[in-house]
């Protein structure tokens, strides 16, 4: 007993004298041993199993969530871990560790997995964390999409990547039409929300705040943050010049309940009338105020929830959102939402 704690300390003074002495190597061109990797794998998939342990996946199969999630790997992942269009680029191939080919290894890991590597990062790797911690519905879209990517080939990818107008000369515009679309109506259903026809005013305003991370998005908040003025300016430009969309589809029913709010609140909720500050006709609202009608019911039945929750911020008027929504029962989110969407 006492000649095995003898050896542990010797090993630790060894250990300590060659940290002191510098002579243990942290060049990423140096590797790791075998016995190093094979541990360090081991203690992630440990530690991934067991925080992840008590994570429920929801339904991950829709196509609007698929859509999303590859928009973003491809502008935001797939410059490390490659794609089935894309091998990695030769320059991370000198990190230590390699960032993964991820088509080739999705399948190891569980939907929760993936949702805490994802969400959280990985330490000492380059894998950073989601970059608005609160947005568990961007995260999910990722993962929805990670599941999927083992099957695709390259042109599967791309038209989930970039749907039907893949980018040619990398403008300002073609970076936002590859979610957004060249018409501004969105794609894949609604997993994007439509542009066309929006208020410059607030568009310049969900930027900006995206960019400072006063609006909450892990996808948007990088995008916003990379703009000049210049290309803000073009880009809010474009899009309101479009010509907004017909009606998007909506339940008749749930439309029929939320014109009700929409027109003239609930008074014993203290919500006044939508149609105060959204689409109503003949009225003159803040320009910074979005324009709702035709919207993706979706999509804004999301903005809802997340004003409800706490995790969408915005811009400086984001404020009067959030004690409405709050208000406002689930159903009735639902309701208002269909109402706008089925506007002209």
């Amino acid at each position: 007993m006492k000649k095995g704690l003898l050896w542990a300390i010797a090993g630790a003074i060894v250990v300590g004298l060659g940290v002191m002495a510098g002579l243990i190597p942290l060049t990423a061109s140096s590797g790791h041993w075998r016995v190093t990797s094979f541990v360090l794998d081991l203690a992630k998939r440990r530690s991934v199993d067991t925080h992840s342990f008590f994570i429920s996946p929801p339904p991950l199969t829709d196509r609007a969530l698929i859509a999303r999630g590859a928009a973003h790997y491809e502008s935001g992942c797939a410059t490390c871990h490659g794609s089935p269009a894309a091998p990695r680029p030769t320059i991370v191939m000198g990190m230590t560790p390699h960032p993964p080919f991820l088509p080739d290894r999705i399948r190891r890991w569980l939907p929760r997995e993936l949702f805490y590597i994802v969400k959280h990062g990985i330490k000492f790797t380059g894998m950073p964390a989601w970059a608005a911690h609160n947005r568990e519905d961007e995260v999910w879209a990722v993962v929805s999409f990670l599941r999927q990517m083992p099957a695709l080939d390259a042109a599967q990818y791309r038209r989930l990547a970039y749907g039907e107008t893949p980018p040619e000369s990398g403008s300002v515009v073609e970076r936002c039409a590859q979610c957004h679309g060249v018409d501004g109506l969105g794609r894949d259903g609604a997993a994007f929300p439509r542009l066309a026809g929006q208020s410059a005013e607030f568009m310049r305003q969900a930027l900006v705040a995206y960019a400072r991370r006063a609006r909450y998005s892990g996808i948007m908040g990088p995008i916003a943050a990379s703009l000049d003025e210049r290309q803000v300016t073009a880009s809010v430009e474009y899009f309101s010049s479009l010509p907004r969309a017909a009606n998007a589809a909506a339940d008749s029913t749930a439309a029929t309940r939320g014109a009700e709010i929409a027109a003239r609140g609930i008074p014993q909720q203290d919500v006044p009338a939508c149609g105060r500050c959204h689409d109503s006709a003949g009225a003159e609202h803040n320009a910074a105020y979005p324009k709702l009608a035709g919207q993706f019911a979706n999509y804004l039945e999301m903005q809802l929830n997340l004003f409800a929750a706490g995790k969408r911020g915005g811009s400086p008027y984001a404020g009067l959102m959030q004690p409405l929504a709050m208000r406002l029962t689930p159903e009735q989110r639902r309701d208002v939402a269909a109402f706008f969407a089925a506007q002209p």
